[in-house]
């Protein structure tokens, strides 16, 4: 059965209305991380002024610096910046779960049953694995990188003076980048559950894939070390092991519980409903069973 169509400006509005809500969340998270002290005693009057992202940018240093390293501002405007581009981040990270759901509320009427059914799963799925993707960036990967770095100072006789953008852009840029290649499994397994693409085509070519990950994690690092390389590359041949196998759970099904999709009605497919083959919806016979479609 066929959504209801509605009109493009409807489209638009519907979308326009979700995405003022996901903007308010994000200015008001944003105002908010500038401004909110760290100290509660600030609010009685009887403590200093001490924003909590000054805390927060002081604990990531400790934490990855060597105690003989020092950060430094390379132009009179990184501090503000960097103060700024922070709680831009921290903002966006509180904004995603409203994103997630405003996106979803809005594709949510298009949905066949047994979609909806399916969306909960996968959408906590992305989120879990998006979240445990950052921490493996923060508490492995980041440090892996930074700390490769500092051996070719000795090398050279240079001084561990680092400027202060450039060590936390390493960091963000790291923690991004791995909480997205932990939610690649996710799409993987839902291309094979719609039929766009079998496990064979993937699971035969092992060797081809993991030399284009060992070159994936070289470029994708910045550390100056084989340390941070390995890491990574060990991550993601985990998940790329762990998607497979879960794909082909559900490729097994396919065959025996194939459903029409909103995939199908955008590709202007259908589904056979006594063999559950997919073709294209200018045939009215199967192609595969040669029955005519009902």
């Amino acid at each position: 059965m066929l959504k209801e169509k509605i009109s493009f400006w409807e489209h638009v509005s519907e979308l326009t209305k979700r995405m003022k809500i996901v903007i308010v969340v994000f200015i008001v998270s944003l105002f908010v991380l500038l401004v909110l002290p760290a100290n509660s005693d600030f609010f009685a009057l009887t403590s200093d002024y001490k924003p909590l992202m000054s805390v927060v940018l002081n604990y990531i240093a400790t934490m990855f610096l060597p105690s003989n390293a020092q950060l430094f501002a390379g132009s009179i405007s990184d501090p503000i910046t960097l103060y700024v581009y922070a709680a831009v981040v921290f903002a966006v990270v509180v904004t995603m779960p409203v994103f997630a759901y405003e996106a979803i509320q809005f594709i949510n009427p298009a949905l066949y049953e047994h979609e909806k059914k399916m969306l909960f799963p996968y959408v906590t799925a992305v989120t879990a694995l998006f979240i445990a993707g950052g921490f493996f960036g923060f508490f492995f990967l980041a440090p892996a990188f930074i700390q490769g770095f500092f051996p070719f100072y000795s090398a050279v006789g240079a001084l561990p003076y680092i400027p202060v953008m450039d060590f936390y852009n390493i960091i963000f840029f790291t923690v991004l980048v791995s909480g997205f290649l932990f939610i690649i499994p996710v799409f993987f397994v839902l291309l094979v559950k719609f039929n766009i693409i079998k496990t064979s085509l993937v699971s035969g070519k092992r060797k081809w894939i993991y030399i284009a990950m060992i070159i994936a994690a070289m470029l994708i690092s910045p550390g100056a070390t084989p340390i941070g390389d390995l890491i990574l590359f060990i991550a993601l041949a985990v998940l790329f092991e762990l998607s497979i196998f879960i794909a082909k759970l559900f490729e097994g099904k396919n065959q025996a519980t194939a459903q029409p999709t909103l995939l199908n009605w955008f590709a202007g497919t259908k589904t056979c409903s006594y063999c559950h083959s997919t073709f294209d919806s200018g045939f009215a016979f199967c192609p595969n069973c040669r029955r005519a479609m009902k």
